[in-house]
C-alpha cells in the first residue's frame, strides 16, 4: 500500500497505463511512482523499449503494482503478426470472437514477454483500448491466468473495464458493451481476482482545466478498490496522437493540485491486492 492514510480513506488504485509505449511515458510514469502518485503500471511487452525500460522499476518492486497491458491494436501488436485497428477488432469481436486458441497464443507470448524482463509474474492484466474484454480474448485470457498462475496465492488481478453508471457516457458504455459483465462472470466462475469499477475515460480533449475538473469528479466517485486509470509522459511526443493529452496528465499528477484534490475526496492512492475485499477471488 502506497499510503495508509486515515482509517476513513477510500484506497484507489492509480494505474498508468502504456509504460514501454516510448521513453517519454516509461520515464513520466517511473517518476510519479517514486512520487507515489501512482500505484500502478500496465507494460506494453510488444514495445523494443520493454526490455530496457523495465529497469526504471526495478528498485519500484515490491511498491508498485507493475501488470501485463495486453495488446492487439497498436503498431507493436501489427509488427507482431496478430494486430488489427480497433474497429476491426470490434467487429471480431462482435461478429463471434476472436478464436480461442489462437488468442490463448497471443497471450502466452506476451506472459512470457512480460516475465522475461520482469523475472517475475504480472500482478494485474488489463488491455490496450480495453481488448482484455472482447469476445474470444477474454475466456482465453481466465483460462491461461488460472493455468499459470491459479495456484498462487495472489494470482493477478483483471481490470473490468466498466464506469459507474453515474460517470458513464457514450464512449465509456461502448466499452462497457464490449464485455465488461461477460469477463467479470467468468473471473468469478474462475475465483480469479478483479476489480469492479473504472475512473479516468474521457476523450483527451479540454486540456489542463478540464483534466482536474474531471479528476475532482471521478475521485468524488471512487469507491474502494477501484481504478483510476491515466496516461502520464513527461514530454509530448509529436508521433503520438494523444501526446500533448499525456503531457498534460503527468504535469497535473505531479503537481501540488492532484496532492490537494485527493485529500479533498478522502481518496489514498493504494495497491491492488490491498486495496479492498472486493480485489479478492470469490472463493477466498
Amino acid at each position: 500500500m502506497i499510503d495508509s492514510g486515515p482509517a476513513r480513506a477510500t484506497g484507489v488504485i492509480v494505474c498508468a497505463d502504456d509504460f514501454a509505449i516510448h521513453a517519454s511515458a516509461s520515464m513520466g510514469i517511473a517518476k510519479l511512482a517514486r512520487m507515489k502518485r501512482i500505484s500502478a503500471t500496465s507494460a506494453m511487452v510488444l514495445s523494443p523499449r520493454w526490455h530496457q525500460d523495465a529497469a526504471l522499476l526495478q528498485d519500484l518492486r515490491g511498491q508498485l503494482d507493475v501488470g501485463l497491458h495486453l495488446d492487439w491494436t497498436s503498431n507493436f501488436a501489427v509488427a507482431a503478426g496478430h494486430g488489427l485497428p480497433l474497429g476491426a477488432a470490434m467487429r471480431s469481436a462482435l461478429l463471434g470472437g476472436f478464436d480461442r486458441a489462437r488468442a490463448a497464443a497471443v497471450i502466452e507470448h506476451q506472459l512470457d514477454a512480460f516475465e522475461s524482463h520482469w523475472q517475475a509474474p504480472p500482478d494485474f492484466v488489463d488491455g490496450h483500448q480495453h481488448v482484455q474484454q472482447f469476445a474470444g480474448i477474454r475466456e482465453a485470457l481466465v483460462a491461461t491466468l488460472v493455468r499459470r498462475y491459479g495456484m498462487q496465492a495472489a494470482p493477478p488481478y483483471l481490470r473490468i473495464s466498466r464506469l459507474p453508471s453515474a460517470l458513464a457516457d457514450l464512449k465509456s458504455r461502448v466499452i462497457g458493451w464490449m464485455g465488461a459483465s461477460a469477463l467479470e462472470k467468468i473471473a468469478v466462475e474462475a475465483q480469479l481476482p478483479h476489480t469492479k469499477d473504472l475512473l479516468g475515460v474521457y476523450d483527451f480533449a479540454g486540456g489542463p482545466p478540464r483534466y482536474a475538473a474531471l479528476m475532482k469528479r471521478w475521485l468524488q466517485r471512487a469507491t474502494p478498490g477501484c481504478i483510476l486509470m491515466c496516461h502520464p509522459a513527461q514530454a509530448a511526443e509529436p508521433e503520438d496522437a494523444i501526446g500533448m493529452a499525456r503531457l498534460q496528465e503527468f504535469s497535473y499528477l505531479a503537481s501540488t493540485d492532484f496532492a490537494h484534490a485527493l485529500q479533498l475526496a478522502g481518496v489514498t492512492v493504494v495497491r491492488g491486492h490491498a486495496a479492498t475485499p472486493s480485489l479478492k477471488s470469490a472463493g477466498d
